[in-house]
């Protein structure tokens, strides 16, 4: 088979509210899931000389555990049970960073199973395969579709919204830091938004600051306050809005123009930007 190759994007948090403690120990969650053009680079092609049934091959941003834990490992050998899928060679490029509340790896799960359906013609459906990739993160299945979304429940049950940032300008910026999901979750008091989020975000982004804000950021900011100076130096520099994506430690913000000096101003950090 020729190599076929695929580009997992990136999403933000706009808005992120825990708004119940489930039963099961997991929390209820708002948020909206909003796609950028941040992306990682996956191939697939037919693995030669070896009784393996694939191999795994990384390079960009490092990935920590062994081949066995990767989602699109896992997605491979899932559908490798039901299907008659050959022995692969699977490469990815990470240029979305690890751990940085960008959906890195919940996209490279959902590219990968949208790459065998198309490849091999396993004849799943949309609402097939996010349902099957959902079961390896909560937010995997949005990225099937890629398109904004009104995400509920613990961030699976999506609805698709109407809403568009073009011509706005992205900074992603990312400090060294990892932010567990127990130190993102400690101290939360799960209630319900003081401002009904659809609502807001239906409002001039200038207004967001006021309205859109993202629950884990109190208790984040508490244990990194260089994440929250993150946050404030965007909005010195002239950002509409700001926030936390997800559980951190990424910092995006919404400018009307190009920043320039953000490479500067933040030369220690991962910076990211593009005109949406």
């Amino acid at each position: 088979m020729e190599t076929k190759e695929t580009f997992p994007i990136a999403k933000i948090n706009i808005g992120l509210y825990v708004t119940r403690r489930r039963e099961d120990g997991y929390h209820d969650l708002e948020t909206i899931f909003y796609p950028i053009p941040l992306h990682d680079n996956l191939s697939i092609s037919s693995l030669k000389m070896s009784d393996a049934p694939y191999q795994l091959q990384t390079a960009g941003h490092k990935i920590e555990g062994n081949s066995e834990g990767n989602l699109i490992v896992k997605v491979y050998k899932q559908l490798a049970e039901e299907f008659d899928l050959p022995a692969l060679d699977i490469y990815l490029y990470k240029r979305i960073p690890i751990g940085a509340g960008l959906g890195g790896g919940s996209s490279d799960a959902a590219a990968m199973i949208k790459l065998l359906n198309e490849t091999f013609d396993l004849g799943l459906s949309t609402a097939d395969m996010e349902r099957r990739v959902a079961r390896l993160g909560a937010d995997c299945a949005f990225f099937v579709q890629g398109k904004p979304a009104f995400a509920t429940g613990i961030g699976d049950i999506l609805t698709p919204i109407e809403l568009s940032l073009s011509g706005m300008h992205l900074v992603l910026v990312k400090p060294d830091i990892f932010v567990s999901t127990k130190e993102a979750y400690g101290g939360i008091v799960p209630a319900t938004p003081e401002h009904d989020l659809l609502e807001s975000i239906k409002a001039p982004i200038a207004e967001w600051r006021h309205t859109v804000s993202n629950d884990f950021e109190k208790n984040v900011f508490r244990l990194y306050p260089e994440i929250a100076a993150i946050k404030q130096t965007l909005y010195d520099m002239g950002a509409v809005y700001a926030s936390m994506s997800g559980s951190g430690s990424t910092v995006f913000a919404l400018f009307q123009h190009a920043v320039e000096e953000a490479e500067r101003v933040f030369d220690d950090c991962f910076v990211w930007q593009s005109k949406l």
